[in-house]
């Protein structure tokens, strides 16, 4: 069952609503409130701002002895609500009631508003009763600014020698933030908070690292296999918590990355490969609310098809449950894909895939929109657009990694998707060009990239470049710009493999379409790149591709600086690189800047990638220095 709550809209962003309801903080304020209405006895239930919904959708309201509901809006009388037809305020007065629930913060005025319709004496209760405490707002005056509930969570895992290890940047700060912190809040498998902490973040841009056994070490945890709460106190510019996740071991062949959980739960997530012979598909079902996943809440099917497979247990709220997929669909098999049938309890989900020789990855799916539909103006624009939306991934070093990709339907109209892939030396020069057709939604398409350069002859003169998918309207004109794939690679030397999955944009022309091409700060075109690149724990160096992809000719090279920066926010060296415009970058850390300057930028240092000119996209990853692993997603940027 889809919980009743509105999380995300591209029109409106997203909501805080959810966010300071289902607050961690906020939980037992929230029964404290419920039990006092209980104890009032007969209650009128006031709704001025449509907020009751999303309340009696994360709590239960059923012990309340409602004796009417009542709105303001006039085109909302009538309405359902608490299993009562809504009427208008004005018939409030003179109501038989001790006590008046208005169900909306910031109430004082709209208390006011009511005070005349009401005989002295009456109480009047509010949602107000359930604020997060002043010391964890960032806005006081507005209690739903989204800059009060910039919040998110993590998957967090320190067991059987596996550590997880979250690194980010105080971006908030650079955006004139002041006194940054972070409050966090580790919730074990079975939802219960083990440790609530708070701590004060360092100045602009500096990092700041999460490792589980750091935490386990600080709070003298157990072991523990979870997720993270992260709530940003003092935010500027952005409401949202980026950050890369790492997963590493105490043996070398453990090590895998993932990027952030998109803090918005929502209906569909796809993107999820089925598991091949010797493997097996984990997804991480992490209750993002404090109401319980009913039994039949959540459910899978293959990509596709009509019939779905419900999980018929109860996951309590802030749980966390480890769902083989075979649990629910025990014929699946790649390269078929599954959707996940999330009904909004849960933000965007992580898999892991665990093979038969003890390897493992992880990597998340994706928010499978519900509002689009095939644009019929984007084959009109073409001749305007070049190549328009394109999904850019690297080709790594090929004498040592082998690359597949399928393509993921990722809204729940896309029934067919043309598709073509164009292939690219680092230097900018095609070399290859595949045309997938037009595939249907349920397809089981995987095309191996390193196959298509050898059957091109020509291969790659510098041995590494990148893929761009993008669509192909000789084979069909259903597009929508949301073109997503997987993108897997292979170490033909170990047997280690990463994947990770994105989606596709307009990139580097002046001429904008929509919201494209993004900006990250400001209206778009964005043209402009700020990306972050972690270095990695001990006994690993950071690796990256940035790619310089342009839906119509742009700048003929790139002008990017590759600065390296301590823990603290402040610039060790930097390095200047030009990239040819359709070509690409690939470099590690360790290659890149002397072994004086990583250390002094220390192991929590990071390089910011910055360049005036273009738009370039990155996939940043680790490798273990003793070459037993790599990792490997894409990058964020603020």
């Amino acid at each position: 069952m889809t919980l009743n709550i509105q999380t995300f809209s591209n029109t409106s962003g997203g909501s805080a609503l959810f966010k300071a309801l289902g607050h961690p903080d906020a939980v037992e304020r929230a029964h404290a409130l419920i039990a006092r209405l209980e104890r009032a006895g007969p209650v009128a239930v006031y709704d001025p701002a449509g907020q009751l919904a999303t309340l009696a959708a994360m709590y239960d309201l059923s012990s309340l002895q409602v004796v009417g509901v009542f709105v303001q809006d006039v085109e909302r009388v009538g309405e359902r609500l608490l299993g009562e037809k809504t009427q208008p305020i004005t018939e409030l007065k003179g109501a038989q009631v001790g006590t008046v629930f208005l169900a909306a913060f910031d109430a004082a005025r709209l208390v006011d508003h009511i005070r005349p319709l009401l005989p002295a004496g009456t109480e009047i209760v509010t949602l107000d009763e359930m604020r997060l405490p002043e010391g964890l707002l960032t806005n006081k005056r507005t209690y739903l600014s989204p800059l009060n509930f910039a919040t998110n969570f993590a998957f967090f895992r320190e067991q059987d020698g596996h550590h997880t290890r979250i690194v980010s940047a105080n971006y908030w700060a650079a955006y004139g933030g002041k006194d940054v912190r972070l409050w966090a809040t580790l919730f074990d498998e079975t939802g219960k908070r083990l440790v609530t902490w708070e701590d004060r973040l360092a100045g602009p841009n500096s990092t700041i690292v999460i490792d589980s056994a750091d935490l386990r070490a600080r709070f003298d945890l157990g072991e523990f296999t979870g997720q993270l709460f992260v709530h940003i106190i003092g935010a500027a510019g952005h409401d949202i918590v980026k950050y890369a996740l790492d997963t590493y071991g105490d043996e070398d062949e453990v090590l895998s990355c993932t990027h952030d959980a998109n803090a918005w739960p929502s209906d569909f997530y796809a993107g999820l490969p089925a598991p091949q012979e010797d493997e097996t598909v984990v997804l991480w079902v992490q209750n993002s609310h404090p109401t319980p996943i009913a039994p039949k809440g959540i459910g899978m099917n293959l990509m596709g098809h009509d019939d779905i497979a419900w999980l018929d247990r109860e996951i309590p709220g802030f749980a966390t449950y480890k769902l083989d997929v075979t649990e629910l669909l025990p014929d699946a098999r790649w390269p078929q894909q599954l959707e996940a049938r999330a009904g909004k309890h849960f933000v965007r989900p992580r898999y892991e895939i665990w093979r038969s020789d003890g390897r493992q990855r992880i990597a998340h799916l994706n928010v499978e929109r519900v509002d689009l539909k095939p644009d019929p103006k984007l084959p009109e624009i073409a001749n305007l657009m070049g190549k328009g939306f394109i999904l850019p991934a690297p080709i790594l070093p090929t004498d040592r990694y082998r690359a597949v990709v399928q393509p993921t339907p990722m809204a729940t109209t896309q029934q067919s998707l043309p598709i073509a892939a164009i292939l690219y030396d680092a230097n900018g020069k095609e070399v290859a060009r595949h045309r997938f057709g037009d595939l249907p939604r349920n397809h089981e398409c995987v095309v191996d990239l390193t196959g298509l350069m050898a059957e091109g002859g020509g291969g790659m003169p510098s041995g590494h470049g990148h893929v761009e998918l993008v669509y192909d309207f000789t084979a069909g004109s259903d597009a929508d710009g949301w073109l997503h794939a997987i993108f897997r690679y292979q170490d033909t030397e170990t047997g280690h493999v990463a994947e990770t999955s994105f989606g596709s944009h307009i990139f580097n022309t002046v001429l904008t379409y929509k919201n494209e091409p993004q900006s990250y700060a400001g209206r778009p075109p964005g043209l402009s790149t700020r990306l972050f690149l972690r270095l990695g724990p001990d006994g690993t160096d950071a690796m990256c591709c940035l790619i310089y992809a342009a839906s119509t000719p742009w700048h003929g090279h790139s002008a990017t600086n590759l600065i390296l920066m301590n823990q603290s926010g402040e610039e060790v060296a930097s390095k200047f690189v030009q990239i040819p415009c359709s070509g690409s970058h690939l470099f590690r850390v360790s290659e890149t800047f002397a072994w004086e300057e990583r250390r002094e930028a220390g192991p929590d240092g990071y390089v910011l990638i910055r360049d005036l000119t273009c738009r370039l996209f990155g996939y940043h990853g680790l490798v273990r220095n003793s070459g037993a692993a790599f990792s490997l997603d894409h990058m964020f940027g603020f």
